[in-house]
């Protein structure tokens, strides 16, 4: 597949074979004063209680293991309260949650320039396998994890269960949701972005962010990651099933693009790199990631692909890191030289999803693909952040779509606050453009607030009228549960009753259907 625009002039370094290289001679982190960190070694001093109060999570599910992780941080928002120095930590994995049958233990190193969290890559699991674990320090144990292998390569698999979610602001209330989608007894959570906020404290909101201002340093996004992660419902969430993790803007700032903020006038090249730097850093502390997605300066490797037996290939794809900046108008999303993914990416998407052998090629993905007018009548308005700023890819991508060379593509998304479940053409404006793929925009966990419907379907029911590659729309709060098997892809929105309360009731307000070979998404 030839690409018309030029290799972007910082290419990914972080191959597999730089991942090991990084990992020996140790990755270049920071500390909380901006200066590179210098490990300490000596004798461990005493330590406070309360070392696991941001909880166990894992991630990044494989056939043979997964990725465990915790932070000791007794002091959460206030730097983690730890000493500079780094602490062994024992961890061991069960085939029981009360650990008579332990299958493997070991101690990893909880350093302190990585602001003591700690990341265990499993190995020699069996596939598609419940697990517990936990951890300890000295006297101090950490709650139990319940985690799960995926299928094993080639294995055909009859069905797979998962959910997705995004968009968790924690002032805009709180996370009713995670409750119940820990009921629905899926096999992972893929989080499709914004996990945290970067926005100031606001006295009027609901629940209050940490700090007085912004995160800038690495000290402050340290310390807002740890304020997500004293939510009990959040930290539940994380300790009861695998996630599958990418970020979309709000984990550095509003809608930054490659090296440029929202804001060039306010922020200069050089301190928004800086920011940068300590947002990813931060990132990788607090999230299950593997070894290849430590940071490297600028750059952290989140696009990956994981497989679930012979049923599911699951692309993770980073839209921020390597996009174009935003453009304008309407005409400049044309150019064919614009890429939300970048030349590399790309690549590695189409070749990837051409592996005939899988059933279902599912995108984890965070800003919509499907055009979106946002204003009713002949005037047509877009958000040209989303992929309606980025037209000539998104063309070149779908039409890769119908091309016969991947089978069954449905793109997950996030980041709009509300659900939209859409076909997906070549050319949204063109009425006898084809039919190629589907995709499920999914609601935010708290994001908005309460959902105002009747404003929302005011606004937005007439603009579905004109927009026919538009099947269901709802802005309520909420997630995502997909059953996937051979022959189908069913899909059913959960939605709470509140946000602004500490529990909610849940309910089923639309289920949605893609059948294997027939692009598209219908209505149950």
């Amino acid at each position: 597949m030839s690409l018309p625009y030029p290799i972007s002039r910082r290419r990914f370094v972080a191959s597999a074979a730089g991942a090991v290289t990084g990992l020996v001679a140790g990755p270049a982190l920071i500390g909380p004063d901006g200066a590179r960190a210098v490990p300490r070694p000596g004798a461990s001093p005493a330590l406070p209680d309360g070392l696991f109060a941001l909880g166990v999570a894992s991630g990044d599910p494989g056939p043979d293991g997964v990725v465990l992780w915790t932070r000791l941080a007794p002091d959460p928002v206030h730097g983690g309260g730890m000493p500079d120095v780094d602490v062994p930590v024992f961890w061991e994995v069960a085939e029981d949650e009360r650990f008579r049958r332990v299958r493997q233990r070991g101690t990893a190193l909880s350093r302190s320039q990585l602001a003591h969290s700690v990341h265990v890559e499993l190995r020699g699991l069996r596939p598609n396998r419940e697990y517990w674990y936990r951890f300890r320090v000295g006297k101090q144990v950490s709650e139990t994890g319940r985690t799960r292998t995926a299928p094993a390569p080639g294995e055909r698999v009859h069905d797979l269960r998962f959910a997705f979610a995004s968009c968790q602001d924690f002032q805009a209330g709180h996370y009713t949701a995670y409750p119940h989608l820990i009921d629905e007894d899926v096999a992972f959570v893929a989080f499709l972005g914004d996990y945290i906020y970067e926005n100031t404290p606001n006295p009027a909101a609901p629940r209050l962010h940490e700090g007085t201002g912004e995160p800038i340093t690495l000290t402050d996004y340290r310390n807002r990651h740890a304020q997500y992660r004293t939510d009990p419902d959040l930290r539940k969430a994380h300790s009861s099933v695998p996630w599958i993790v990418t970020l979309d803007d709000h984990e550095l700032d509003n809608n930054w693009a490659d090296e440029i903020p929202q804001d060039p006038a306010l922020q200069t090249p050089e301190a928004f790199r800086a920011r940068r730097i300590a947002a990813f850093q931060a990132y990788y502390e607090h999230m299950p990631l593997r070894r290849s997605s430590i940071p490297d300066g600028l750059d952290m490797r989140l696009y990956r692909r994981l497989s679930f037996g012979r049923l599911v290939n699951l692309h993770v794809l980073d839209t921020r890191q390597y996009r174009s900046d935003q453009v304008a108008t309407l005409e400049e999303t044309y150019d064919p030289t614009r890429s939300m993914t970048g030349e590399e990416q790309e690549r590695w998407l189409v070749r990837g999803m051409s592996e005939r052998h899988v059933r279902w090629n599912l995108l984890a993905n965070q800003v919509m693909w499907a055009q979106n007018d946002r204003t009713a009548g002949p005037t047509q308005t877009f958000d040209l952040d989303n992929w309606d700023g980025y037209r000539a890819q998104r063309r070149r991508l779908l039409e890769f779509f119908g091309s016969g060379r991947t089978s069954n593509p449905v793109v997950l998304t996030g980041d709009r606050h509300a659900t939209w479940v859409c076909d997906l053409k070549p050319d949204f404006d063109d009425p006898a453009s084809p039919v190629v793929g589907a995709e499920l925009t999914g609601t935010s966990i708290s994001t908005g607030g309460n959902a105002n419907t009747a404003a929302f379907h005011a606004t937005y029911d007439p603009i579905m009228a004109e927009s026919p590659h538009w099947k269901f729309i709802d802005n309520q709060r909420g997630y995502m549960v997909c059953d996937v098997s051979e022959e189908r892809l069913h899909a059913r929105l959960r939605v709470v009753d509140t946000v602004l309360a500490p529990t909610a009731q849940v309910s089923t307000v639309a289920q949605f259907e893609v059948t294997a070979g027939l692009p598209g998404v219908h209505i149950v």
